[in-house]
């Protein structure tokens, strides 16, 4: 009974039950019991009555023979003689009493004994086995309870609450039929609802058919956000692990499944489940999740959580932000071992250490807020790491500063050598386009000004080797070329010169024939050229003022295609504002088929760390607050040369404060250090370069960039299209036109419809114009 009673149980949560297997324990427990009974009645039984026949057969029979033989024997004496008849009488008596009493005593006693024991034992079994499975099913279903909270619960009370039975599991009428009222209604009321019910009775049972059949019925798109609230804070985790086990439900039971594997702290195994439901409203999200999660649980020592590398965070509106929290404080202790791991710097990796065990203390401090499915985990990530660290704390040391701190910060030129971080994106695809082919590939480098372009291609042939050379020739130096063409391949000349060591043709010679004069240079220099040689030419915008300006004729560009035509040793690399297809498209028109286009954009977070927090090898001995750092990408958005700026300042804020003004301070950037900063009038100023290089772009090209901007500026959240259209009286095309443009230029960005400035400090210099 018990048995068939657990199975229709586990039937009821959609849990398979072998009903063969049920059938053969059941049969097999009557069988055995009755076995058991008829033997051990059998055995007591005739144990007893053989003990007892003979024990009483013996005394019975001796009894009555000796007591029988002597009265007739002296019956018998009498009457036959009294010495030879008493003598006879009483040996015989005595032996056929005797021995007719024990026979027939052990005879009977044990016939008796045998046929009670056995009808006593089988009636004996049978009603304990039968008594026993009734108590124990009473003691456990509790059916008089049942029904007697049935029969209060056939109709509800007034006040809309019912009288639910504690003690027992057997279902309640009606109660699955409530619950999942409740659940399709308010999901979150609902489940408040269920776990009190798992908390204060055991109507397990309801519950999960309840949420079953909820789950069943809802649409896909809902699927992950109804699970990620069943798991938040259940009261018995069973519930989600049998939905998760519910064969009939697909899709729900991934989810439910992968939850479950995060709670039981198995993040690979999540990771499958999700990567089923990756399709499905915050499908990617959670297979990120549990993808950061996996790594973060594989690695045990510094060296392999430094090893990390960690994939982009997805973007709001996110299903678990409390959990996207903390993963970005344990990615910023990724980046501060990288630290502690590679720097050089015995200074920067004991600022990067104790930052890193700060910031563990605070994840187990505060982990308490976490989703219940998560918090196990990411508790057992801190600790190990915080443990792993500890282990290295003596290879550590201490710092002090006694003399003013040497800044390290560059603002507004060229980044080069070990300062030069953060651009290995675009490294790589040079390396691709460059080293990896048999032909050099001409390429474009654009974006917006002190984005980094110049720094790139000055670092880049340290980057690249010694098979390629680059020869660096900022035309911004060539002014307004009053000697033409010349003059202009007499500036690339002597770059070329430079870098491959060939004498450059003379002045004369290129102001009189150009082309001609310059066109063999180049042959002679592809002659001596083992590798190959990368013209780089910085702020290419120039070469259309000057073709606008006439200057030069408007064929030199297709002068330099054909050039590259007639070696694959030599290639173009332009770095500038534009693409080629924004210029005008006459003048470039040679090279549209043939240049690769390559976006110089913001630096990544974990890159801005990097130059804030280990500008130099050398041992800068300041530090930053994690949310000093955050607070500088959020204002900067990684644009290099603020970022730099911003560093800049800070650093000689603080010599001024400590070492001018002789006042007392810690070495540790705070948030109120960089606001501090950007409310000095002095920082805009300085900044100008790149603000008026921003503004100034935004009035070339599509009409009407900077009026959206100006409408921008005070909207921290952006506008969108109906209210950016009402607000500057563009129409539909132009208006898109121009976000297309500035959107290009890393000037705005589009975020769930809304249109907003990118860079902050940008919309705040737009707002004090």
């Amino acid at each position: 009974m018990g048995s068939i009673a657990i199975g229709l149980i586990f039937q009821a949560v959609n849990i398979r039950v072998n009903w063969f297997g049920v059938a053969f324990g059941v049969a097999f427990g009557v069988v055995g019991g009755v076995a058991f009974g008829v033997a051990f009645g059998v055995a007591f039984g005739v144990a007893f009555g053989v003990a007892g026949g003979v024990a009483g057969g013996v005394v019975g029979g001796v009894a009555f023979g000796v007591v029988g033989s002597v009265v007739g024997g002296m019956a018998f004496g009498v009457a036959g003689g009294v010495a030879g008849s008493v003598t006879f009488g009483v040996a015989g008596g005595m032996a056929f009493g005797v021995d007719g009493g024990v026979v027939g005593g052990v005879v009977g006693g044990v016939a008796v004994g045998v046929a009670f024991g056995i009808a006593g034992g089988v009636v004996e079994g049978m009603a304990f086995g039968v008594a026993g499975g009734v108590a124990g099913g009473v003691a456990v279903l509790r059916p008089e309870t049942w029904l007697i909270g049935s029969t209060l619960n056939l109709r509800t009370i007034q006040n809309g609450s019912w009288l639910l039975p504690r003690i027992t599991p057997l279902p309640i009428p009606n109660l699955v039929w409530y619950l999942e009222n409740w659940l399709q209604n308010d999901w979150e009321k609902g489940l408040d609802n269920s776990n009190i019910l798992l908390a204060y009775t055991l109507q397990f049972i309801p519950v999960v058919q309840a949420v079953n059949r909820v789950l069943a019925k809802m649409p896909s798109e809902q699927i992950i956000w109804r699970i990620s609230g069943l798991s938040k804070n259940p009261f018995d985790w069973q519930l989600v692990y049998l939905v998760s086990a519910s064969s009939h439900l697909d899709i729900p039971a991934c989810a439910a499944a992968g939850f479950w594997y995060l709670h039981e702290k198995k993040p690979a195994q999540a990771v499958e489940v999700f990567t089923k439901v990756r399709s499905l409203l915050y499908g990617e999200e959670m297979v990120v999740l549990a993808q950061t999660l996996t790594l973060f649980y594989e690695a045990k020592k510094p060296v392999s959580i430094a090893a990390i590398e960690v994939s982009s965070f997805p973007q709001e509106p996110l299903l678990r932000p409390d959990t996207w929290k903390f993963l970005t404080n344990l990615r910023r202790v990724v980046e501060d071992v990288q630290f502690v791991v590679h720097s050089v710097s015995r200074l920067a990796r004991s600022l990067a250490f104790n930052r890193a065990l700060g910031e563990l203390t605070n994840i187990i401090n505060q982990a308490h807020t976490l989703p219940q499915a998560e918090q196990g985990l990411i508790i057992d990530i801190a600790q190990t790491w915080q443990k792993s660290l500890l282990q290295i704390a003596g290879e550590v040391g201490e710092i002090s500063i006694t003399k003013p701190v040497v800044n390290p910060y560059i603002v507004g030129d060229p980044v080069q050598g070990h300062l030069f971080v953060g651009r290995e994106d675009v490294i790589r695809q040079l390396e691709e386009l460059w080293l990896m082919g048999n032909q050099l590939q001409s390429v474009v480098l654009y974006g917006h000004r002190r984005m980094g372009k110049t720094s790139i291609l000055v670092n880049a042939a340290n980057c690249l080797g010694s098979q390629i050379q680059l020869a660096y020739v900022n035309l911004l130096r060539l002014g307004d070329s009053p000697q033409g063409v010349g003059e202009v391949l007499m500036a690339i000349c002597d770059e070329i010169s430079e870098t491959v060591k060939l004498s450059p043709p003379s002045d004369a010679d290129l102001l009189n024939l150009p082309y001609r004069t310059f066109e063999r240079y180049l042959k002679q220099v592809e002659a001596q050229l083992e590798g190959g040689l990368i013209i780089a030419l910085d702020e290419f915008e120039k070469i259309e003022d000057l073709i606008e300006a006439k200057k030069i004729p408007i064929d030199f560009m297709g002068f330099l295609r054909g050039l590259v035509q007639m070696s694959s040793k030599i290639a173009f690399a332009f770095a500038g504002l534009h693409t080629l297809e924004e210029m005008t498209a006459d003048y470039f028109q040679p090279f549209f088929a043939s240049v690769i286009l390559i976006h110089v954009g913001f630096q990544e977070r974990a890159a801005t760390r990097k130059i804030l927090a280990n500008p130099d090898n050398e041992d800068f001995p300041l530090d930053y607050i994690p949310e000093a750092l955050d607070e500088i990408y959020a204002l900067t958005h990684g644009q290099p040369y603020l970022v730099q700026l911003l560093g800049f300042q800070l650093v000689r804020r603080y010599n001024d404060f400590v070492f001018e003004q002789g006042r007392s301070r810690d070495p540790v950037f705070t948030v109120e250090d960089v606001e501090a900063v950007i409310n000095d009038p002095e920082f805009f100023k300085r900044g100008r370069y790149y603000f008026d290089g921003v503004w100034g772009q935004a009035a070339r090209g599509a009409e009407g960039q900077q009026a959206i901007v100006r409408v921008l500026a005070p909207h921290l959240e952006g506008l969108n299209l109906d209210a950016l259209a009402q607000s500057t009286g563009m129409n539909d095309d132009d208006l898109q036109e121009a976000l297309n443009t500035l959107k290009r230029h890393d000037v705005v960005e589009e975020t769930q419809g809304s249109w907003r400035i990118m860079v902050e400090l940008f919309r705040r210099w737009v707002l004090q114009q």
